[in-house]
């Protein structure tokens, strides 16, 4: 029995080897391919310098006897810009230069004789042309691609030799029609191997066609389609015309023929980057697939031995009920911890019942028997913690809720003393004054409130009455800071259930403390109470928030907006925008849909939907006059006079009336209470 199960492991194992090597061999070339792109650098540093030496020489033959020299300052960048990429290919390839790769670099620093015979005087483009030519060639062949050929790599290297290729035939391409524009005498040589290196160009160009895919090849094509490729193949044109009338051009003329070849060439070495790096990332995903092969297969191997394994220990079958057993009890445990765990992300859960484990019996005292001991005794662990969690968690929202209950109580009879003492105050003043302390305190009642909301205790409003929606905004506004910023338009009167007033005034008031807050003083922040059938056919009633802020980004709005909809708690799931977390969970509990959106231009708008079964119908002949009328006319909110409505339901309306009323409103000035 064991037999058997050996030879399928060894073959398994030469198998896994076999895709290893695959994997480590794709991953080497992938190693290559990327190495490879800084001599495709170098290779075009190399034509930018062959160029430079064209040039110079040209505007050296055109200088008038006695003159100065050409500056040879571009030329000498052109060296320097070689040399350092010299360096960084010596650095990217280390250990792994190939010996043809290193003589092709000391070959380039050879140059040297060249350049300097360059920067003297005047040299044939005859002499300039083969040399750098022939460093270019070097280069490629250096890199020692025909290592692969065989391998399961070689589709790999092929495409990284054909894509080599091509970028540096038509770099010599474009060399060579720059050449022909020289005043050299070997004009017409020079024309020869521009169109040796263009036919050349186009045999690579075609193999990378029947090797590569679709949007490579479109990609490489991409050389010969820009503007400046187009003018050098203008010019190829006319050579193949007359190859002498391009002959004799002016320095200047050289000059903006060697910058749009410059930019040709930073085209030709950005496409040539991109196919490299499309290779390279095709040779990582044939080293993973070879990787995943072999895991595969090992894990084949695995499954195989421990299917064997488990088979063999069937006959043990003492072992498995005592295991059943423990699974039970382990999923028993798993189920009320994730109870446990969704109760804690749920702020509005009640909690249930405690972990009450069940103890496995314990029949025999062998391994399996001190297993169950030990579960047993992690169960009990484990009830204990969550109990423990549970009381802590409702020991904590008590504190908290206690403390807002008593703060709120105390900003009550706060608010209550200061009535009494504005009745009696005359001095306007004083009485201003007085207006600002009952705001404050006004807006500590409101902080009081959240924080009882966010510990879960609801106080109702035992003489809570219909409140028009406007007079539910204005109180809102009384609850917050800078609340003259703050323009109110009214396009519908509608009246708001009792039962949602104050829920409905505690939530507009941290939209507008959000609005108020993050936007520049200097900007408005619009409320605009719309009728909800422009949006829904449910129709209810609109409010849109709007500000002129910096925003938030498309994800903090998701963020937010999901947070406004889905339960959970503050301490798991931290906020800096505090208050709406509050308005989340006053929209969830009265059903209520709230929503965060752009402003055009920059800014929030918040828009919150009121369904028709939390409104009453407007009765005519009993409705109050209305606070804003219904023609969108656009007033300034100043909430003191309905700052008592967030406060208590039945303010005292004495003290609303000697405060400044809003600029609909008629202003009474202060005087002594009757």
């Amino acid at each position: 029995m064991i037999a058997p199960v050996a030879v399928v492991g060894v073959l398994l194992g030469i198998g896994v080897d076999t895709q290893i090597d695959k994997a480590m061999d794709a991953s080497r070339t992938a190693e290559l391919v990327r190495d490879s792109e800084h001599v495709t650098r170098l290779i075009n540093d190399v034509e930018a310098e062959h160029r430079q030496a064209l040039l110079l020489s040209v505007e050296q033959e055109s200088a008038r006897p006695g003159a100065a020299l050409p500056s040879t300052a571009a030329y000498r960048r052109t060296q320097q810009d070689t040399d350092e990429q010299v360096t960084a290919v010596r650095a990217a390839f280390g250990a792994g230069l190939s010996k043809d790769e290193a003589r092709a670099l000391a070959y380039i620093r050879s140059l040297a004789v060249l350049r300097d015979k360059v920067e003297r005087g005047s040299v044939p483009a005859a002499t300039i042309d083969p040399a750098y030519a022939a460093a270019v060639g070097y280069l490629i062949d250096g890199i020692g691609l025909d290592r692969f050929v065989g391998t399961s790599s070689s589709s790999v290297t092929n495409l990284l030799d054909t894509v080599l290729r091509a970028d540096a035939a038509h770099a010599a391409f474009e060399s060579g029609v720059f050449s022909a524009q020289t005043r050299d005498a070997n004009a017409l040589t020079e024309y020869t191997r521009a169109v040796g290196a263009h036919k050349l160009y186009e045999e690579q160009s075609a193999r990378f066609g029947r090797i590569a895919s679709p949007d490579q090849v479109l990609r490489l094509s991409g050389i010969e389609r820009d503007a400046e490729a187009n003018g050098i193949a203008a010019q190829y044109a006319e050579l193949q015309i007359d190859p002498g009338s391009l002959q004799g051009q002016t320095p200047h003329e050289l000059r903006k023929a060697m910058a749009a070849g410059t930019r040709q060439a930073e085209a030709r070495l950005t496409i040539t980057r991109t196919l490299i790096d499309q290779i390279a990332a095709r040779s990582d995903s044939l080293s993973r697939s070879a990787l995943d092969n072999a895991l595969a297969m090992l894990a084949l191997a695995l499954v195989g031995f421990t299917s064997w394994l488990a088979f063999s220990v069937l006959v043990r079958r003492s072992v498995v009920r005592p295991l059943a057993a423990l699974t039970g009890a382990a999923q028993q445990v798993v189920d009320v911890a994730g109870e446990e765990l969704a109760r804690v992300e749920d702020d509005e859960s009640a909690d249930g019942t405690p972990l009450q484990p069940r103890p496995i019996p314990v029949p025999v005292r062998d391994e399996i028997g001190h297993l169950a001991e030990a579960f047993n005794q992690v169960q009990v662990t484990a009830a204990a913690l969550l109990e423990r969690q549970v009381l802590s968690r409702r020991n904590v929202a008590e504190m908290f809720g206690n403390v807002g209950r008593r703060v709120s109580n105390l900003t009550s009879r706060q608010l209550i003393l200061i009535d009494a003492v504005e009745r009696e105050e005359t001095d306007p003043d004083v009485l201003e004054r007085m207006y600002r302390i009952d705001h404050i305190a006004v807006r500590l009642q409101r902080n009081a409130d959240s924080l009882m909301l966010l510990a879960g205790i609801r106080d109702a409003e035992l003489e809570a009455r219909p409140t028009s929606l406007v007079n539910v905004i204005r109180a809102g506004l009384g609850q917050i800071e800078g609340y003259q910023r703050v323009s109110l338009r009214s396009e519908t009167e509608v009246t708001v259930a009792p039962d949602i007033t104050d829920d409905l005034t505690l939530m507009l008031a941290e939209l507008l403390e959000n609005a108020v807050s993050f936007s520049p003083s200097d900007t408005p922040v619009e409320v605009v109470v719309r009728p909800g059938t422009d949006v829904t056919s449910d129709g209810g009633a609109l409010i849109e928030v709007i500000d002129h802020g910096l925003g938030m980004s498309a994800e903090r709005l998701d963020e937010e907006n999901s947070r406004l909809v889905r339960r959970e708690r503050l301490d798991l799931v931290p906020t800096k925008v505090l208050g709406l977390f509050v308005v989340g969970n006053l929209a969830r509990r009265s059903g209520i849909r709230v929503t965060l959106s752009r402003t055009p231009g920059g800014g929030v708008t918040g828009t919150v939907w009121l369904p028709s079964a939390l409104l009453l119908a407007v009765n005519p002949a009993a409705a109050p006059t209305p606070a804003v009328d219904a023609t969108e006319a656009t007033v300034d909110a100043d909430p003191d006079a309905e700052a008592d409505v967030g406060v208590s339901a039945d303010a005292d309306a004495d003290a609303a009336a000697e405060r400044p009323a809003l600029p609909d409103q008629e202003p009474t000035p202060p005087g002594p209470a009757a």
